[in-house]
């Protein structure tokens, strides 16, 4: 089976599929938003790179959400909430990290299928 990599860079790539997963890691590029604005952000972007690869939110099996500060749990969940469809939800774990940068608020590593 081929590896498909997207938008990929020497560091990494934004999207790699095998078979029939695929696997992205998703950050928010507008730095000065708050946890809402900046989920939001990322989780629209998840769903164009799930689409580039031929999938999309309902095929979601594994998500790992790192957030800077758990203070910031509830605000990111209702958006998570509102963005996962009625029962695809995926196996989930949500863990408070120290980002990369210090003005992010949110990364997200999923797992989907085709």
């Amino acid at each position: 089976m081929n590896i498909e990599r997207h938008g990929t860079t020497r560091r990494y790539s934004d999207m790699v599929a095998h078979g029939g997963t695929v696997y992205l890691v998703e950050v928010p590029q507008t730095l000065t938003a708050d946890i809402t604005g900046q989920t939001r952000e990322m989780l629209a972007s998840v769903e164009k790179l799930l689409a580039q690869a031929g999938s999309d939110k309902s095929r979601l099996l594994q998500a790992t959400i790192y957030l800077r500060d758990m203070a910031d749990y509830a605000a990111m969940n209702a958006v998570w909430d509102e963005w996962v469809p009625e029962g695809a939800a995926p196996v989930r774990a949500c863990v408070e990290a120290r980002l990369a940068n210090p003005e992010m608020c949110v990364e997200i590593v999923i797992v989907a299928a085709r």
